[in-house]
């Protein structure tokens, strides 16, 4: 079994990439509310600051920032995943998802990045805000519904 090596940087900015196991499903646009509770849940008890957010059909990326002195983001996606699928019919299981107890509507890993400044942290924002465009979801981002860039937009901060 891989042993992944996550850097624990307390208080760090990260980009991550969060996918469904069944790439071209709907299930995380379709079950949004699921989703929104799951993440409002996990925050009132392991508290973030989203600096960026995404959801598309099968996947989203997000940018968060982690309270001072908090490292682990890893704990934080489990409960998130957890609290989603709750509820919801399982995929098809495999051997390892049954030996795990897992309903198989994750990808069991994420892909995660350190933001190393403050132009990074604006690359990860837009990359963001525009990943609905690029998927010809949205004509712009300010169309597609499920991204804070409506947030940015209210604050004067996009484009």
């Amino acid at each position: 079994m891989p042993n992944y090596k996550r850097p624990r940087v307390p208080g760090a900015t990260i980009f991550f990439t969060v996918a469904l196991r069944e790439r071209g499903d709907d299930l995380l646009v379709r079950e949004i509310d699921r989703l929104r509770d799951a993440v409002r849940k996990t925050r009132a008890e392991r508290p973030f600051r989203i600096d960026a957010w995404v959801v598309l059909p099968d996947h989203l990326h997000a940018v968060w920032t982690l309270p001072e002195g908090e490292a682990d983001f890893s704990t934080r996606w489990r409960l998130i995943k957890a609290r989603f699928s709750r509820g919801l019919p399982r995929g098809p299981r495999r051997p390892s998802d049954l030996a795990r107890n897992e309903r198989a509507i994750w990808q069991r890993r994420f892909w995660e990045h350190h933001v190393r400044g403050a132009a990074d942290l604006a690359a990860c924002k837009r990359y963001c805000h525009l990943n609905p465009v690029r998927h010809g979801l949205a004509e712009t981002p300010e169309a597609w519904p499920f991204s804070t860039v409506h947030r940015e937009i209210r604050h004067g901060r996009w484009p």
